[in-house]
């Protein structure tokens, strides 16, 4: 059911009693950065060490085709936030606000008397930093504001994003992403702890969101963390397509990646797996210390990833497009009790379903404009029925040397077997994903599927025009200009912000990259 469909709660303050069987669910909800699906065990990959999210989905519900609203970062989550699509909150890029007007699963959470707290990662940009949250613990690793100067990664500036300098310093070091984390992990550990501590059978259900930074590069792993994986991760599986797509022909002499060089891309893979292990081993303390505070046994757990990575499959790294490393993301929920255990789930969903999974778990307000479904009786049914059909879309202007040579206006539908990719000013991209998983045959100028791509054409372009975009994108650009030159002047305030040190990233010089000529 979408969100403007859900019921109102009869009484979204009241308090319900503890240990009863209706109670409203204590909530937590782990958020990580770039976490390819397919690099998890739970999702089938023999060689990483993801031993905590596996048992979650073990205990849980495993979601098999879930899509992010965006390729990138901060549309994605506010999009995950509001429900809406990036093109109704005019939030495409990484400089982008997203209105404080515009409610979010947390308002709505907050509206029914829970208290929604965040520990780490948010990558909100503007004045606000909390979109709902009533407390902030811990602080982001980028800035507030466009205009400021970015954070330093000391040795692996430059390493962060599309770019050759991702994938040559990369291998054995550590990242300031890494050391956020771990205090992002202690601080929701020792909240978890007191709140234990101080609950008692009338206490209110609690809502802690964590986010995290890892697994997004710099491809930098600690020394042992990276050991664990050398010699043992497979070269690419998926072949660039040939002939390419124009725009992905482009896109990647944009970020000057044209053939990537084999050592390079063997240490950035391995160190890509080894920061998925570190990563699970902070989400595993998360866990441990739910359980050790006695708070495990009503709590909704949801672990997800903004977006994917796509670490050199089909010649491609980071994410940016919509091939399923880049766009598909893993999505686990587990309520003790309430949800099924051990169980999957292959209807196609989208990060926007997770806030109305929320929003009914806690008998909250629906918000409004949202699209989300819950997620609830999709977890609880084999087969329900359910509209197997969502929509992702990237949008970029000029504003950042991320973007390209020159701007873009995409939208990806996802119905059924088919998925079908708009790109504004090119031919679209086809692929069906039941006979090709792997997405190495483009069938749009099939003319046996004619109909099929006429179809999904007419339902991108139904609610989203792109005409229009890239008419309000280039206003927005002209706006945030002034917004950029205000913050580089007057230097405003910076909140939940923690400052990385250049001292505390590093990087080994490579080895002889004799583990990464074995796998050829």
């Amino acid at each position: 059911m979408t969100g403007s469909e859900m019921r109102t709660p009869r009484s979204s303050t009241r308090t319900p009693r503890r240990g009863r069987k209706n109670k409203r669910p204590n909530i937590l909800y782990i958020m990580s950065d770039q976490h390819a699906r397919r690099v998890a065990g739970c999702y089938g990959d023999s060689v990483a060490q993801t031993p905590n999210i596996d048992r979650l989905a073990a205990r849980g519900v495993c979601f098999d085709t879930t899509y992010c609203p965006s390729p990138i970062c901060v549309p994605s989550r506010m999009s995950a936030f509001t429900g809406q699509h990036p093109h109704e909150q005019r939030c495409w890029t990484l400089q982008d606000h997203l209105s404080s007007d515009r409610p979010t699963w947390m308002h709505a959470l907050g509206a029914a008397g829970y208290r929604p707290t965040l520990a780490g990662r948010m990558h909100a940009v503007g004045p606000d930093q909390m979109h709902g949250f009533v407390e902030r613990l811990g602080g982001d690793a980028g800035p507030n504001w466009p205009g400021v100067p970015a954070q330093s990664l000391g040795p692996l500036a430059w390493a962060q994003g599309p770019g050759p300098t991702s994938l040559k310093r990369s291998g054995t070091g550590r990242s300031g992403y890494q050391t956020v984390d771990e205090e992002t992990a202690a601080i929701a550990c020792d909240w978890l702890a007191s709140k234990g501590a101080e609950t008692t059978k009338e206490s209110d259900p609690f809502c802690l969101m964590v986010g995290f930074l890892l697994p997004h590069c710099p491809f930098v792993a600690d020394p042992a963390d990276y050991a664990v994986f050398d010699g043992k991760v497979p070269p690419p599986s998926l072949p660039m397509a040939d002939p390419e797509h124009p725009w992905l022909v482009r896109w990647r002499r944009d970020c000057g990646v044209g053939k990537a060089d084999v050592d390079d891309m063997m240490r950035a893979r391995t160190a890509y797996y080894a920061l998925v292990m570190r990563m699970d081993r902070l989400i595993g303390t998360v866990l441990d210390a739910l359980e050790r505070a006695g708070l495990d046994d009503n709590t909704l757990i949801i672990y997800c990833s903004d977006h994917g990575e796509q670490i050199g499959e089909h010649g491609h790294w980071w994410k940016n497009t919509f091939y399923e490393d880049s766009v598909a993301v893993p999505l686990i929920m587990s309520w003790p009790g309430r949800l099924p255990q051990g169980v999957r789930r292959a209807q196609v969903t989208n990060l926007i379903d997770v806030g109305a999974t929320l929003i009914d778990a806690a008998g909250a307000p629906p918000l409004p404009a949202s699209h989300g479904r819950s997620l609830l009786k999709l977890c609880k049914t084999p087969v329900p029925r359910w509209e197997n059909v969502t929509f992702s879309e990237y949008v970029t202007d000029t504003t950042a040397n991320w973007c390209g040579s020159e701007p873009t206006r995409q939208r990806m539908i996802r119905k059924g077997r088919y998925k079908l990719i708009y790109i504004d000013g090119y031919e679209p991209l086809l692929f069906d994903l039941e006979t090709d998983p792997g997405e190495t045959c483009d069938l749009a100028a099939d003319p046996d599927l004619a109909d099929i791509r006429s179809q999904l054409t007419a339902e991108v372009l139904e609610t989203w025009d792109p005409t229009r975009i890239a008419q309000d994108v280039r206003n927005r650009e002209r706006e945030k200009a002034i917004l950029h030159e205000w913050a580089s002047q007057t230097r405003p305030e910076q909140q939940y912000v923690r400052r990385l040190e250049p001292s505390e990233s590093w990087l080994e010089p490579p080895s002889s990259g004799i583990a990464a000529r074995k796998q050829k």
